[in-house]
């Protein structure tokens, strides 16, 4: 089976795009992994390519680590760090262009200078699409300033994946005394999907129905609350009446990859609630094992169908590879 993974992380060697993810180790993640991390976020030879190799992995889709562009408290700064590490990525691509493709990182601190560079990036530099590290500095995406980009990205044709953000826009009273609940083992995912609701219930996709999301870990689970979506809706008066029910673009506007999250009953289950036409294949690389990702993948019952649109089919189309 040919794979294209698209959640694969890359640091920008000695640069402020490149602060370590955990920075403070709030996430108490253990040295032993951070210390791997470091040297595999700012490879792409010694361990990444052979990586791929051992594991049938054809494409990585490359887009910068946390906390990125989204860690940047001032605009112009953020501006130059997006530009930079966009320029960098570009010129890893060039040197494996057969193996790796590049999601660019956009300042959207500055949503004019975001615009710029995505198109920029598109254009000149030949990237897929564009990844934000979830909320900038507290602002979200529905707000009226990005109307703009979502017309851009409906006009360029390419998708927007919407990642995790290290620092919370938010104090949860819950997480209280409970650090190991901060980030990837639970917050970050309730934080993104909430994300992505706010773009769904705020219209987004309604004054843009072209535009498309793209969300990791298994959609942070938003595909098994469908039908919760749609009965509560039925039931509520809505800032912004939907043209759709919820569930209609959650599978179509939002479609979802099965980084981090490996088991093969839950990708199952992902297929029967959205469809296998909006689920691609993903590692999260360094962060993940893509020795997991691919066993978790070929334990499923999928049809050999299905197994070769999440695999590979669907990022090439999606993408336009």
């Amino acid at each position: 089976m040919t794979y294209i993974a698209l959640e694969e992380a890359f640091a920008v060697p000695a640069a402020d795009p490149a602060r370590p993810p955990w920075a403070g180790n709030r996430h108490r993640t253990k040295t032993a992994y951070t210390e791997d991390w470091a040297r595999q976020l700012v490879d792409f030879t010694e361990y990444r390519l052979p990586d791929m190799d051992a594991h049938g992995i054809d494409i990585q889709v490359l887009s910068l680590t946390v906390p990125g562009i989204q860690g940047e408290t001032d605009a112009k700064k953020a501006v130059a760090d997006a530009i930079r590490a966009n320029d960098y990525l570009a010129d890893q691509i060039a040197k494996h262009p057969d193996r790796f493709r590049g999601f660019a990182a956009l300042p959207m601190q500055a949503p004019t200078a975001a615009i710029r560079e995505l198109r920029r990036c598109i254009r000149d530099l030949g990237f897929c699409g564009a990844l934000v590290n979830d909320h900038t500095n507290g602002r979200y995406l529905d707000e009226p300033v990005y109307e703009d980009f979502w017309g851009e990205l409906e006009s360029l044709d390419v998708p927007l994946y919407i990642h995790p953000n290290l620092v919370t826009a938010d104090n949860w009273h819950v997480l209280d005394g409970h650090p190991e609940l901060h980030g990837a083992l639970w917050s970050f995912g309730v934080e993104v999907a909430g994300h992505a609701l706010r773009l769904l219930f705020g219209g987004v996709f309604d004054r843009h129905p072209n535009a498309t999301v793209i969300l990791g870990h298994m959609g942070e689970m938003l595909p098994f609350q469908v039908s919760r979506l749609d009965s509560r809706y039925r039931v509520i008066d809505p800032v912004w009446s939907l043209k759709r029910l919820p569930s209609e673009y959650i599978g179509s506007n939002i479609v979802i990859t099965t980084s981090g999250v490996f088991s093969p009953a839950v990708l199952e289950g992902a297929v029967l609630a959205i469809g296998a036409d909006a689920i691609m294949f993903s590692v999260d690389y360094p962060y993940e094992a893509t020795e997991e990702a691919v066993r978790g993948f070929e334990a499923t019952n999928l049809s050999e169908t299905d197994r070769a649109k999440i695999a590979h089919l669907n990022a090439r189309r999606v993408l336009r590879l």
